[in-house]
């Protein structure tokens, strides 16, 4: 029967990267020097969500440490993100701990993502009548919503949430019904997770097919009914989308029970908070916790939990910038030009919307560039250089040049056998030179001699996005740069070590700008992807301009922040000239007596098989050695070493260095373990 029980679940990870990226340009650094930007946004969506919604019933579901099913079915599951910030990974635990200061349950299920665990609880929820709203940017949520189950999803503001149900969810996502976002997904993929899809689908094509046919079952038993190029894409990759699908599809049978009790909301312990806002300096935090204290309406929620009230709300709702301090004009000028591309950003989808991911008509959290301007919205010029009478221009013009930037493309990544395809180059925002090179390298090295001379040139100065690949392959054509250089990677590096640093991300961030990207040039990673040389260069020169034309703007803005932060000795006296150093290193490379090498890998490898059976004998069982899950139950179990042996958050026996290090003279056997992982990982 319904209830007026409210739960709210919410998607930790995906809030707390929300709260980090909301502060990426303006991190919020403490007294101590940590960075606090992700726990105070994350506490501040927290208490504006209290405050707005007043829930009953709450928790916040983490993802748990160690795989989960998907990455045991799908080793490239999520394998393309790059490594957690460290921001990140020193934030959790202190998040967890706030958390828990609240008296809010935190749930992670071992092999399972919150994701799964939040769909299954979601559904045991519906069906005791409470109204469920799950709290979450990602879309992938979708699928589970109901008459009884929405999202509750923030939008770009810092403040602002949208509420979606079956209805809002086809709207939203040109769907008939909400279950097909799992269908949508497994079609499209999804880049975020790594999820494949099928290739050569997009969006809109996927939305299509679902129009069409309703869901994946059907459509891959009606292939029949497709034409062309589809049908192929389709037929050829029937085994991906179905695991595609699987992928996509989040988990409602997770083993984890319903404890009302234990969800519903309590008071804060306010001592306990105050103990953690005074440590991490939000100074303020605590009083505006503190507020809902002395006008809190009190209800007993059980005889067995009399000390423990529920909190009924009534105070206004608050601002990030009541902790952060005042915007500047130039973050009030981002956020009124960001409204007013939102208000714009629906009609303009229609327009232009395509499988191009430029034009794709996403919500900024899902896909970042949604509002970015891009080629097709920025005036530009660039110049296309195919004949020899716009190249002597060129190089007239360039000579009298006393900086500009270059980028190179070549036929690959390995910089000692990849050949030059093409050149580019600007000393002008928004004007920019491709100069295509021959297949024939003798003639591209008749053609590099020309520029030789203004290359070599020591008082200019050449700007790149990490230059010092362009060196090396500018060595291998007898072109040494003795120039001033300035590297944008190794500058924002200097002022963001943590973060990203290749320059489509850059672009977003310090020009919310849109770049065009290489894969829609090339293809995806994989067998099929193309190269450069594969692409017809008058192709290839917006690509290729564009990367030095950003690459001149994105230096204009991180040269003075270099100064501002007091790194200008280290940018352009250590780190800049070291370019040249590693450059000539890397080109003129180490040598490596591979007999010697080969040799003690036989050597070490007879040894680590002799270990192995020592190991193994004295276990008394054959067992794979390199699993930490059998060795541990070899060692706490079939030997009992020890009573009660340490066991990780997964439920598993630890086997970690330090453990077994303190394990030492309880068996003979855990010294030769030791052993043989030192020389596994020498060999």
């Amino acid at each position: 029967m319904p209830t007026n029980n409210r739960l709210f679940l919410l998607d930790a990870y995906a809030l707390i990267y929300r709260a980090y990226y909301a502060f990426i340009k303006n991190p919020r650094i403490n007294s101590k020097g940590d960075n606090t930007s992700a726990v105070f946004g994350f506490v501040n969506t927290l208490e504006d969500l209290l405050k707005r919604e007043n829930p009953t019933h709450i928790a916040v579901c983490f993802d748990p440490h160690g795989p989960t099913f998907r990455h045991e079915a799908y080793e490239l599951y999520k394998a393309q993100r790059e490594e957690t910030p460290e921001v990140i990974r020193w934030s959790v635990p202190i998040i967890k701990e706030i958390v828990n200061a609240y008296n809010i349950p935190t749930l992670e299920v071992a092999g399972f993502e919150a994701d799964d665990v939040i769909g299954t609880l979601s559904k045991k929820a519906e069906k005791k009548g409470y109204e469920v709203f799950m709290m979450t940017p990602d879309k992938d949520y979708g699928q589970l919503v109901s008459e009884h189950v929405r999202m509750y999803r923030p939008r770009h503001g810092i403040n602002e949430f949208e509420v979606l149900g079956p209805e809002e969810v086809n709207i939203k996502y040109g769907l008939s019904n909400p279950l097909q976002m799992i269908d949508l997904l497994g079609l499209m993929g999804d880049s975020s997770d790594n999820i494949p899809g099928c290739p050569g689908i997009g969006e809109v094509t996927a939305k299509k097919l679902l129009a069409q046919f309703g869901d994946i079952n059907t459509l891959l038993s009606n292939t029949e009914q497709l034409k062309g190029s589809l049908k192929e894409k389709v037929t050829q990759h029937v085994d991906q989308i179905k695991f595609s699908k699987f992928l996509a599809t989040i988990r409602t049978d997770v083993p984890i029970e319903m404890e009302e009790k234990e969800l519903e909301r309590e008071t804060p312990d306010m001592r306990k908070l105050q103990e953690i806002f005074e440590s991490l300096e939000f100074r303020t935090m605590i009083d505006r916790v503190g507020k809902n204290s002395p006008a809190l309406k009190v209800e007993t929620i059980s005889p067995e939990k009399k000390e423990q009230k529920k909190l009924v709300s009534t105070d206004n709702q608050f601002s990030l910038w009541d902790e952060f301090g005042t915007p500047t004009p130039e973050t009030q000028r981002a956020a009124q030009t960001k409204k007013t591309e939102e208000k714009n950003k629906s009609d303009q989808d229609q327009k232009t919307g395509s499988e191009n991911p430029k034009i794709t008509g996403k919500e900024p959290e899902e896909n970042f560039h949604a509002n970015l301007s891009s080629l097709k919205t920025v005036p530009h010029s660039y110049h296309f250089l195919d004949n020899e009478a716009d190249f002597e221009s060129f190089l007239s013009n360039i000579a009298v040049q006393k900086f500009f930037s270059l980028d190179t493309e070549t036929t690959g990544l390995d910089v000692m056998t990849a050949e030059l395809v093409g050149m580019s180059f600007c000393w002008k925002n928004g004007e920019a030179y491709y100069l295509p090179f021959p297949e024939d390298q003798l003639l591209t090295k008749e053609k590099m001699f020309r520029l030789k001379q203004i290359l070599e040139n020591p008082s200019i100065r050449i700007i790149g996005q990490n230059i010092k690949f362009d060196l090396v392959i500018l060595k291998k054509y007898g072109i040494n740069l003795d120039a001033e250089l300035f590297d944008t990677m190794i500058a924002h590096y200097l002022l963001q070590p943590e973060l990203k640093h290749n320059m489509d991300y850059l672009a977003e961030v310090y020009l919310n700008y849109r770049t065009v990207h290489i894969d829609e040039l090339i293809g995806a990673k994989g067998k099929n992807q193309l190269t450069m040389r594969d692409i017809p260069q008058k192709d290839i020169c917006p690509y290729a301009a564009e990367d030095a034309d950003i690459t001149l703007q994105l230096q204009q803005i991180l040269e003075p922040e270099l100064t501002e932060k007091g790194l200008d000795y280290l940018s352009h006296e250590v780190e800049m000239p070291l370019i040249h150093v590693l450059a000539e290193m890397e080109y003129t490379g180490v040598g490596l007596d591979t007999e010697s090498l080969q040799e003690a890998s036989v050597e070490m490898t007879t040894t680590l098989d002799k270990l192995e059976k020592e190991i193994q004998d004295l276990a008394g069982i054959s067992f794979n050695v390199n699993s930490p899950k059998q060795t541990g139950e070899i060692l706490f179990e079939t030997l009992n070493i020890v009573d009660k042996a340490k066991k990780t958050k997964t439920g598993q026996y630890s086997t970690s260095e330090e453990v077994l290090e303190s394990l030492k003279g309880k068996h003979p056997i855990v010294e030769k373990i030791l052993e043989q992982r030192g020389l596994k990982k020498l060999l």
